[in-house]
């Protein structure tokens, strides 16, 4: 299929062929017919990807100064990587279309296939042939609604959060400061509820349009005294601000034509510094409208497919939704007039040409169209070919991917693609457009949405599962059912069960390997530390150290079932490190953790481990440190021998008297080419397992004894 992408390295947007997606449980997957292009938010992301490397750090001084920390905790290579590896990633433009239904994910209920829907959504409703969206953020479309007049819903969705903020009622006076395409649509809604309507733009064809459409409008020089007559003098009961501009005057201006005690709703992107005399005088109430309705950025809303009750909150983000496309469908609105231009997808690069006045064309609503086909879709639609499938193999680790997000892409396909004994044959990503990315840079055969076709295809020999966790113990079990060598990202499974199955797979006989992604064993300094500690025959005290870093509460890594939480997740990988340096599995875990104050989510936790022969292990895992404090740091003492390693960059031992000191400079290296070497060396030698299936199994149990301790 054709998608629209827009690349944040060199500020490109490009039409490109992809997979089509498949839909996740709480997802319904959509045929576009038409989408929306918004002249403000996405023309804002445009020209921010349009600048120089220099113009993006002016621009956004905050990522800079991240950038700066990762390099002195990281060191500068890695950084530069990282930060380069960000900017290659595609971005999935469009957030408003509208279409038919083809496919229906787990879960979703009062959808069906072939239905018409309008669609909302970033990084959902996107400019592409076919698009996953999440069940509550779509609408059903009446019959008499057409596919374009739909494509107008998240627009009018946020008017219309917009325009409830202010609570109007029949007869009062709405001043909208800003007649774009909001504006003008939030002029419609106020005239459908019975308001009287003053419009207000710089643009005297814009005033004339409001005009048409029942409003007083008058251009901007001639606001305050057109408004103060239009109210009677009193001002006006709700101001919407618009506009598009980093200007305060449209603040200023809302301030001056509200009656006392009135509403100002920002609802474009303005500049905000209030003139305190008016606002303090008239004691106005200045509320910041959120998109387009309450469930907007909450995962558990949006991902999750959980509702708010009606009864608690009348007007969701999908509600909202639904009310426009209705009222359009009720003959109180019509959008037709507000369509300027309209760009078929192969041509949609032009139509971002448009909104950043490269083609120096007035223009307001801006189409993308899609063809029109059968509503079936055939297998090979999920698959998008880079060249001809590779021949199978027995001297080669023939690998296909599942997963292809950020940690992927900049971590383990670059290490992969270098290496001699890796044939890199396919990858697979629900949305198939990280998928195919991932092929198109680092070399993959093909990019496909099918997981399935992945796991099943002969010329795979060994799969990487790179999913979120939940999906970690199952797909991991498919691929050694399917006779495949498995490497999988921690965590190895997220409950007692999984865990239980995948050791009862890995006791049948034949069984391919398995490989945990503890790379942090496989460090090279981290192996000379072993070396220096492994002649002790005292037990050891060890305290590892990790600062890392807040994660807010609604991240998908907090939540119990696609997460786990960040113990399950990441902190296995610590208990791992220092079982690998005792040798031997903990006989007792304990574990404490500090109040989460509403702001945690159970991530600032002490684990206590011991070991048989009386070695003991600290491990503290803090989410409330400070970013540019280093993450990780492994102190160890044992038999008049000591052993420091600091973000895995310097290692310190000492002995004898004698302090030792070994730097990596410029390049952090936590082990991920090393345990590619391992694994690959394993399956090419026919075993055994790099990581014993003692400690891998044995490591996620003693992290389950972990969080059932903090429990």
């Amino acid at each position: 299929m054709k998608q629209l992408l827009q690349s944040m390295r060199d500020g490109e947007s490009r039409v490109v062929d992809v997979p089509v997606p498949t839909p996740q449980p709480g997802m319904i997957l959509i045929k576009t017919a038409a989408s929306l292009v918004s002249a403000g938010t996405e023309r804002m992301v445009v020209e921010f990807a349009e600048k120089s490397l220099l113009g993006k750090v002016r621009s956004r001084p905050d990522l800079a100064k991240q950038v700066l920390d990762k390099a002195r905790r990281e060191g500068v290579l890695s950084t530069i990587e990282a930060a380069f590896n960000r900017l290659d990633q595609p971005m999935a433009l469009g957030y408003s279309s509208a279409g038919t239904i083809v496919e229906i994910g787990e879960g979703v209920e009062g959808f069906q296939i072939g239905q018409r829907v309008a669609c909302a959504g970033g990084g959902y409703a996107v400019h592409a042939e076919y698009a996953v969206v999440p069940a509550n953020l779509a609408a059903s479309l009446p019959d008499n609604v057409d596919f374009e007049s739909g494509a107008f819903g998240t627009l009018g969705a946020i008017a219309l959060h917009g325009f409830r903020l202010g609570q109007p009622q029949v007869g009062e006076t709405v001043a909208v400061i800003g007649l774009g395409l909001l504006g003008l649509i939030s002029v419609g809604l106020a005239r459908a509820a019975g308001c009287r309507v003053f419009g207000i733009d710089l643009d005297a064809n814009r005033v004339e349009l409001a005009r048409q459409m029942g409003a007083e409008a008058v251009v901007r020089p001639e606001a305050e005294g057109a408004a103060i007559a239009f109210t009677e003098s009193f001002g006006a009961d709700v101001v919407l601000i618009c506009a598009d501009s980093t200007s305060n005057d449209p603040v200023e201006l809302a301030g001056a034509i509200a009656r006392d005690k009135g509403k100002v709703i920002a609802v474009g992107a303005v500049g905000m510094e209030l003139p305190r005399r008016v606002y303090f005088y008239k004691e106005l109430d200045f509320i910041v409208s959120r998109s387009y309705g309450p469930g907007r950025y909450d995962p558990s809303y949006e991902e999750g497919g959980h509702d708010y009750p009606i009864g608690f909150i009348r007007w969701t983000a999908g509600r909202n939704l639904g009310a426009f496309v209705n009222l359009i469908g009720d003959g109180l609105l019509d959008i037709s007039p507000l369509i300027s231009h309209r760009f078929p997808i192969e041509q949609g690069a032009q139509a971002y040409e448009m909104i950043t006045g490269k083609l120096d064309e007035p223009f307001l609503g801006v189409l993308l169209t899609y063809p029109d086909g059968a509503l079936a879709l055939a297998p090979e639609q999920k698959t998008v070919r880079f060249s001809d499938a590779p021949r199978t193999k027995l001297d080669v680790v023939q690998l296909g991917a599942i997963g292809a997000g950020n940690f992927a892409g900049a971590v383990i396909f670059p290490v992969a693609a270098k290496h001699k004994n890796i044939e890199l044959v396919g990858v697979a990503s629900g949305s198939g457009r990280s998928a195919q990315h991932a092929a198109s840079k680092h070399g993959f055969s093909y990019a496909t949405s099918d997981v399935e076709q992945l796991i099943h295809d002969p010329a795979v020999n060994t799969l990487a599962v790179l999913t979120r966790h939940h999906l970690h113990a199952g797909q991991t079990l498919a691929g050694l059912r399917a006779g495949k060598h498995v490497f999988c990202e921690k965590p190895l499974a997220l409950n007692r069960a999984e865990l239980s199955a995948i050791e009862a797979e890995l006791a049948l006989p034949d069984t391919p390997l398995l490989m945990a992604g503890y790379n942090r064993r496989f460090a090279p300094l981290a192996a000379k530390m072993h070396a220096f500690l492994k002649s002790s025959p005292e037990p050891m005290s060890i305290h590892y150290r990790v600062n890392a870093g807040y994660i807010p509460p609604e991240h998908w890594v907090h939540d119990p079932e696609q997460g786990g939480g960040r113990i399950l997740g990441e902190g296995c990988h610590f208990i791992d490190f220092v079982t690998w340096l005792v040798g031997s599995l903990p006989s007792e875990v304990g574990a404490k953790a500090l109040p989460d104050i509403g702001r945690y989510r159970g991530d600032n936790v002490l684990i206590q481990l011991t070991y048989p022969g009386g070695s003991i292990a600290t491990v503290s895992y803090m989410a409330n440190g400070d970013r540019s404090f280093s993450k990780e740091r492994v102190e160890v003492t044992t038999g008049g021998r000591a052993a420091v390693l600091d973000d895995f960059r310097v290692l310190e031992t000492y002995a004898n008297g004698i302090r030792k000191v070994e730097k990596s400079r410029l390049r952090l290296d936590k082990g991920h080419a090393g345990e590619w070497d391992a694994f690959t060396d394993a399956i090419l030698a026919g075993g055994p397992p790099p990581i014993p299936y003692e400690q891998l199994v044995g490591v996620m149990a003693a992290t389950f004894d972990a969080v059932e301790a903090l429990r």
